[in-house]
């Protein structure tokens, strides 16, 4: 058993509950991220961000390595502790590697003596078992550093922070319907209901119609040739059938195709001597010419849909905020890579972000719009050419008070909808897209994608993504407002003192002239 040293407070044990001074990361749940809520600021006064690791297995014989420990500790000169509790004994410092820097890139940003210490860590990493008689790895610890400052670089805090989206970047609403109770509502509108249907189930429809009605007409036709006694007078010469040539179900199954098809080979036909017949062979044809409608009008709705239309109509990756007319602005590139151009084509876009009413009331992923000059028309677009759509950041968006800061820790999604007729078709058309928060570029412009050539202008879409960093305030559009308003000249301030005109020289009363040198009257 090893004894404190005089004049040392012992070290405070911790609970057993926790491997460590660093509070647990809590891994976020698909029914936390739908909530869309603003993200709290990360508590790092006190221990760091560091994430909690498993704590390693207890080493056999404690008290040997417990001795070894202290050993060590009166043998290295102490490390600065900068921030840590009075009283607290300095710990060892950790021997270095040459080749830890090479391993940790990022070591050479980053200064461990500045982060606060607490019982159990190093600098600001904490030792796994510390004040339990566990362990510490002298070697691994400037590895487990590297490793851990990685876990918080900006690549692995933006995959953390990937959550479920409203709208896919393609446009696919990702909402799906379950426990519809009247279903039936579905057949009321069949032909929607069809085409809106996928091609592998549109296709197997599509056969499934013209095949029943062959089998069941061909059954009925058997059925009429059985009762009436044909398939038990085969080549008899004398006999009267109804159809001629129908002796079993197979010829029955052959009639019924070649009479709803119109085929007609001749060997095969209803007589004059049943009445049934007739009427069977009009309800049939009757039938397919519906079934032929139906079908052949979906079909042909289903692939003259411009749905694939907006498979040519793209959007910008990212969103930036910069300033354009001394005024902070949101802005998207769109384009269109076919020739012939959408006519009367329309851009809206909605916010969707879930808030907390003043009530308690909690609203999920409410819809807001953005304004995209739907007061001046700029929202409606002739796109021949790439544009850049702006939404300026004023008093009515919603984004007043949001500041380069503040943008890290919200959650919302920007869905856009581009709608136009295609001119080949003439049908709507509607292209989607979403940007989340992390999908906004604070300070950056697009480059421009346009030339002049010989005799037109040229579109290189190859610069259609690229942007450049301008020179932008990371503070709000309401911060950069009230900035203006105090910064306002000295002079300003009296323009609202009224006027008092002066009276000309000479009206009203008369200047007096001073007296001419030798008067001394």
């Amino acid at each position: 058993m090893v004894l404190p040293c005089a004049g040392a407070r012992p070290l405070p044990e911790e609970p057993r509950g926790r491997s460590n001074s660093v509070p647990p990361a809590q891994t976020p749940t698909a029914k936390h991220m739908l909530a869309y809520l603003p993200r709290p600021p990360t508590d790092t006064s006190r221990y760091g961000t560091f994430p909690q690791k498993p704590e390693p297995p207890a080493a056999p014989g404690g008290a040997a390595a417990e001795d070894s420990w202290q050993r060590e500790a009166k043998r290295s000169p102490p490390m600065p502790n900068h921030g840590g509790v009075p009283g607290e004994p300095s710990l060892p410092a950790v021997p270095r590697r040459p080749g830890d820097t090479s391993r940790c890139p990022l070591a050479a940003r980053w200064h461990p003596l500045q982060a606060p210490s607490a019982p159990g860590t190093i600098t600001g990493i904490t030792v796994p078992g510390a004040g339990r008689g566990r362990t510490p790895s002298m070697e691994g610890l400037p590895g487990r550093r590297c490793k851990r400052l990685e876990e918080d670089g900006p690549v692995a805090q933006a995959g953390r922070r990937q959550r479920q989206r409203y709208v896919t970047k393609v446009g696919k609403c990702q909402v799906n319907l379950g426990n519809i109770q009247e279903k039936k509502r579905f057949l009321s509108d069949i032909f929607t209901t069809i085409v809106d249907l996928k091609y592998r189930w549109f296709l197997f429809v599509f056969m499934m119609c013209y095949i029943v009605t062959w089998v069941v007409f061909g059954t009925v036709y058997f059925l009429d040739a059985w009762a009436r006694g044909d398939t038990e007078h085969r080549g008899d010469p004398e006999w009267r059938a109804c159809i001629q040539n129908v002796d079993g179900f197979v010829s029955a199954l052959l009639f019924s195709v070649e009479s709803q098809r119109t085929i007609g080979y001749g060997a095969r036909m209803v007589t004059a001597d049943c009445a049934e017949g007739v009427i069977l062979l009009m309800a049939q044809s009757i039938v397919g010419s519906m079934i032929d409608a139906l079908m052949v009008g979906c079909m042909f709705v289903k692939i003259s849909r411009p749905k694939k239309r907006a498979q040519t109509l793209i959007f910008s990756k990212n969103c930036v905020i910069s300033r354009r007319d001394e005024q902070l602005c949101l802005m998207f590139r769109v384009g269109d890579l076919r020739d012939s151009h959408m006519v009367d084509a329309k851009i809206r876009a909605k916010l969707i972000k879930s808030r907390q009413t003043a009530e308690g009331e909690f609203i999920p992923l409410e819809q807001s719009e953005l304004n995209l000059g739907y007061d001046t028309g700029e929202d409606r677009l002739f796109l021949v050419e790439p544009q850049i759509i702006c939404h300026v950041i004023d008093r009515r968006s919603p984004f007043w008070d949001l500041s380069a800061e503040s943008l890290r820790r919200e959650q919302f999604e920007i869905i856009i909808i581009l709608e136009g007729i295609v001119e080949a078709t003439g049908m709507t058309c509607q292209a989607r897209t979403s940007y989340t928060e992390d999908e906004i570029l604070w300070g950056y412009r697009f480059e421009p994608c346009m030339s002049l050539e010989k005799g037109a202008f040229r579109v290189d879409y190859s610069r259609f993504e690229m942007t450049f960093e301008v020179q932008t305030p990371a503070a709000s559009a309401k911060e950069l407002q009230e900035r203006q308003e105090l910064e306002l000249p000295a002079l300003g301030l009296c323009w609202d003192q009224p006027l008092v005109p002066r009276a000309a020289p000479g009206a009203g009363h008369r200047r007096e002239e001073p007296p001419e040198r030798g008067d001394t009257g």
